[in-house]
């Protein structure tokens, strides 16, 4: 996208942003399912993807449930775009407002325990909820902490982002290229993240079981924990009724001697991400192709649909 194509999104975010920084927050929670549910009559946003990778991965549901589950994962992509435009509130400290009033932290416990072996954290989390909020919630403790992530095009998207995640004490690293970041953050101590649910192609990623099938899964926590002697620590978080984004930091996961087998330490990162998909499936990011490459097997099969 051009500089000069983008100014109408700017200007539209922009507007919007002045309207949910001056709304309440049962405002997004009335309008956001609202929202989903047109796009979803609507056929847009990747319906069918998410249509696709409900029905395998929840084999065992019925067409009812199916459905259901559908709609209710697009209400909460009506949510997300609402909470997402706080990114671009006019006013001085907004996001870091809106983040000290919706979210809350628990297992900071775990944290500290891994915090005072003195190699570093490698936390892995997922998309459910607001997951910037997750990273936020973190931030907010005072410990310092680092995102692995990308850098978004425009520039001034990538801009206005970064500056409200260093508003909340999170920085980031970008990839690709994010490796010596990254070291030299676990070096001093300190804290990176990492999504890990989303799909990566070899040499970065190697097949492990999600959902019942072998799929393409970041590798580079288990390398890098093999590497540095880091602690991973899975932590995630959810919306609750009230609008608030409940975000849990689990006890570190322990590998013994099975640390240095990339395999089974990305498999079990995997398996929790799934076990986190399963409690909140209506909250996760269906529309990623998580599944690409994939030979789905005969009871995983799309039944056929014009929904």
């Amino acid at each position: 996208m051009t500089a000069w194509a983008s100014v109408p999104l700017r200007l539209l975010l922009s507007a919007l942003a002045l309207g949910t920084a001056c709304l309440p927050r049962r405002f997004e929670l009335w309008a956001g399912p609202i929202l989903g549910r047109l796009v979803l009559w609507l056929g847009l946003f990747k319906r069918k993807t998410v249509r696709d990778n409900i029905r395998r991965c929840f084999p065992e549901l019925d067409e009812a449930a199916w459905k259901t589950l559908i709609r209710r994962n697009f209400e909460h992509y009506g949510i997300l775009f609402f909470e997402f435009t706080h990114f671009f509130s006019p006013f001085p400290g907004h996001y870091r407002r809106y983040a000290l009033r919706n979210c809350s932290l628990e297992g900071l416990e775990n944290w500290e325990r891994a915090r005072v072996k003195g190699k570093g954290i490698l936390f892995v989390s997922c998309h459910i909820g607001f997951w910037e909020m997750v990273a936020a919630a973190a931030g907010l403790t005072g410990q310092p902490i680092t995102i692995v992530t990308t850098v978004l095009k425009p520039a001034w998207l990538d801009r206005k982002i970064t500056e409200c995640r260093l508003s909340t004490g999170v920085s980031a690293a970008y990839h690709p290229g994010s490796v010596p970041a990254v070291l030299r953050a676990l070096r001093k101590g300190e804290a990176v993240a990492f999504m890990n649910d989303q799909y990566f192609r070899p040499p970065m990623g190697l097949p492990v079981r999600f959902f019942g099938v072998q799929v393409d899964t970041l590798a580079a926590v288990a390398t890098l924990a093999q590497r540095t002697g880091a602690a991973i620590l899975p932590g995630w978080g959810w919306r609750d009724e009230n609008g608030v984004m409940r975000v849990r930091i689990e006890p570190e996961l322990e590998f013994g001697a099975d640390l240095g087998d990339v395999v089974k330490t990305t498999q079990a990162i995997a398996s929790k991400v799934e076990s986190w998909v399963r409690a909140r499936p209506e909250q996760w990011l269906w529309m990623h192709r998580r599944f690409k490459n994939v030979s789905w097997p005969a009871d995983h099969k799309t039944p056929p649909s014009n929904n």
